[in-house]
């Protein structure tokens, strides 16, 4: 063998393995350039039996074919079928490389309103109903009171009330204002909070780059007939928001009976949008 044989055989062996393994922060596809990150996705994909394909740090056409393939046989950390689109997003890379390769945003910088409101919103988590079903209780009639809704006039749902009474409870310990809009209406807030010029992120904007979610952005969810859910982002861990809700329930029934953490949210069922309070 000549010693120019044995010198590319040597540097095929030699190839160097995936070094780039935690999410990039936004999603990879079709024009995106970032060739270490895409290189370290076709050996994976080639390692998993969705290829071949070349490795050269192009999303070409071939790797898409094979994310696709991906998609289509595996599932994410909760066993929901991957979205088909050719896009390595969160849930993708999570399947990919395994979940715990997906950051927590527990630690993302946020302003001292953001964080005193997370804290404020925690410390009601195991608040109940009293009786549950009834949109009644002690507290839950405080959460009512803050937007200006007499709990005895009928039954009102209340999470974004819950939301409105966190914010406030946390500009009054920072003594600062609270931006946070004043309604129980979950569609008013998001209507309202455009008008004021409040920034307003869809989950496709967030799959693209996970850098804009945060602690403390507020989730809106559009369940039909003018009705809607809220809750505050906590987290984001193995593929699936932590959150800290009021008016639900842990299995997610339509009854919600008190203040929970939940754990297990996707950003795809956000249909409306979150809503950040910067300030």
């Amino acid at each position: 063998m000549s010693p120019r044989r044995r010198a590319t055989s040597s540097s095929r062996r030699a190839e160097p393995k995936d070094t780039v393994l935690m999410y990039p922060g936004f999603a990879l596809k079709a024009g995106v350039k970032a060739p270490t990150t895409i290189r370290a996705v076709q050996r994976r994909l080639n390692q998993i039996g969705c290829g071949p394909i070349a490795v050269n740090g192009i999303f070409d056409r071939r790797t898409q074919d094979a994310v696709r393939l991906l998609q289509a046989r595996a599932v994410d950390g909760q066993g929901q079928a991957l979205k088909i689109d050719a896009v390595v997003g969160p849930l993708t890379w999570a399947a990919l490389f395994g979940a715990h390769r997906v950051p927590s945003i527990a630690d993302t910088p946020i302003s001292a309103l953001l964080k005193t409101t997370l804290s404020v919103a925690s410390s009601q988590v195991g608040v109940m109903e009293d009786p549950p079903g009834s949109n009644r209780g002690l507290q839950v009639d405080e959460y009512l009171n803050a937007v200006g809704l007499d709990p005895a006039s009928g039954s009102h749902a209340w999470c974004a009330a819950f939301v409105y009474w966190s914010f406030k409870q946390a500009a009054a310990r920072l003594g600062t204002g609270n931006p946070a809009i004043r309604t129980a209406g979950v569609l008013d807030h998001w209507r309202k909070a455009g008008q004021a010029g409040v920034t307003r992120l869809s989950a496709g904007d967030i799959l693209t780059d996970l850098s804009l979610l945060k602690p403390g952005l507020i989730f809106v969810i559009n369940t039909g007939g003018g009705r809607g859910h809220m809750g505050l982002v906590e987290d984001f861990r193995d593929d699936r928001l932590i959150t800290i809700e009021g008016n639900t329930n842990l299995p997610g029934d339509r009854e919600g009976v008190g203040v929970f953490r939940r754990h297990g949210r996707m950003l795809a069922e956000i249909n409306q949008g979150f809503l950040s309070y910067t300030s």
